[in-house]
């Protein structure tokens, strides 16, 4: 179990609501904030929101919002904000000066998560690397005991500020970091190399939809799984068998909306198990009121990371509707003629018509945790990753069907 701080943090979480961002659309992220928040090791004492055409370019609230969340704060000795969408570095420097407390924005949040969770020393470089690219064009003058650096004979002159020196320092740790990660990512492309030509099957999905709980049922094995964000940050990859095939299966980084971009760039090394697997598994938590809007998240972001040139071969992907025994419908009383029935009255079995008529049967209903429909799954794994098998080993044709007429 990792270490946590005994003291929680109390914060201010900021969102505002906007054309392409409804009441409603801000109110769920916001919730999502909120659970960022409590992952990182804080409490959501109070939300602000406010309605805008646009987010002002210099304080991203509006000046009167901003002078109520600076009361309030004030008031309750409240020593963080946190805003639900990323601040540019002007915004940054304009809201601190006016709340006079640490702000925080959904990217550094998110990157603070990253560095609690990460255990490997690829890991914890992939988040140091991302931090900096971050911090970079966000320094600013946090001191001023020295206006230049000490000059001397042949060193007179302008000299350097103490900001520029910081970002000289950050930008040669960004330029070390990324030759670790490359040295790094050749031995795992060895890795790769070695495991042969085993079929490849990735975990892929939002973060905290189950994919460690599944992993852990299906290979037997004890990967650290959380109702927390981001539970799971290290690729594992274990060995399983199913009936008598044997295949790689990989658990991954879950996926967020609104993922800085950074993490992105820096995690694509560690994405490559997605990118080079044969199969993959989009692992969803059905109980989430939004997961299709998850789904969507996380199809945007695996497109982000396939080549151009790989685009064309469409990998086979198999949906996993997860936590079924977590799953609630709003119910229509049978004499109400007038509630017209929507997707919050959705039994599961009206999930299951409409998912499956529209994705031909490669989709199947679970709960990880309980156990459920396990076989079911089991059973659709194999005969997708049989497919591929025979494709790799056709020699092998003749022991599938002995196994299938013994079965029989």
């Amino acid at each position: 179990m990792e270490k946590r701080d005994s003291k929680i943090e109390d914060v201010v979480l900021i969102g505002v609501i906007t054309g392409e961002q409804d009441e409603n659309k801000s109110k769920e992220y916001l919730d999502e904030l909120e659970f960022l928040t409590y992952t990182a090791g804080g409490k959501a004492i109070k939300r602000f929101t406010q309605k805008l055409d646009f987010p002002n370019p210099k304080t991203f609230l509006g000046k009167g919002k901003l002078e109520e969340v600076k009361n309030y704060i004030d008031e309750h000795s409240i020593g963080s904000v946190i805003f639900d969408d990323e601040l540019n570095p002007a915004q940054l420097r304009n809201i601190e000066k006016v709340l006079d407390c640490k702000v925080l924005d959904r990217t550094n949040l998110i990157l603070d998560i990253f560095a609690q969770r990460a255990q490997t020393s690829y890991a914890r470089t992939q988040v140091e690397l991302a931090q900096c690219q971050y911090l970079l064009p966000r320094l600013t003058r946090l001191w001023t005991h020295l206006e230049r650096q000490k000059g001397g004979i042949g060193l007179r002159g302008p000299g350097e500020t103490e900001i520029e020196t910081d970002r000289r320092i950050i930008r040669d740790k960004i330029s070390r970091l990324r030759k670790k990660l490359k040295a790094i990512d050749k031995q795992m492309a060895i890795q790769r190399k070695n495991r042969g030509k085993m079929v490849r099957v990735a975990l892929v999905g939002y973060t905290n939809v189950g994919k460690s709980t599944l992993m852990n049922i299906v290979s037997k094995s004890n990967v650290f799984a959380e109702n927390k964000l981001f539970a799971t940050l290290d690729t594992t990859v274990r060995k399983v068998v199913i009936k008598n095939i044997p295949f790689l299966l990989t658990d991954t980084v879950g996926f967020i909306r609104k993922l800085p971009t950074q993490l992105i760039e820096s995690f694509k090394s560690t994405l490559d198990e997605v990118r080079e697997a044969d199969l993959l598994l989009h692992v969803v938590d059905i109980s989430h009121e939004s997961f299709k809007d998850q789904i969507d998240s996380v199809n945007r972001i695996l497109d982000e990371i396939t080549p151009e040139n790989e685009k064309k071969n469409v990998k086979p992907i198999l949906m996993i509707f997860n936590k079924i025994d977590k799953y609630t419908h709003e119910t229509i009383d049978k004499d109400d003629l007038v509630t017209e029935k929507t997707k919050a009255h959705y039994t599961l079995q009206d999930w299951k018509k409409t998912w499956m008529s529209k994705l031909n049967n490669d989709c199947i209903f679970i709960s990880a945790l309980n156990k459920e429909n396990l076989e079911e799954f089991k059973s659709r794994v194999f005969d997708e990753v049989k497919k591929i098998h025979i494709t790799r080993f056709p020699y092998n044709d003749f022991l599938y069907q002995e196994y299938d007429e013994k079965q029989e």
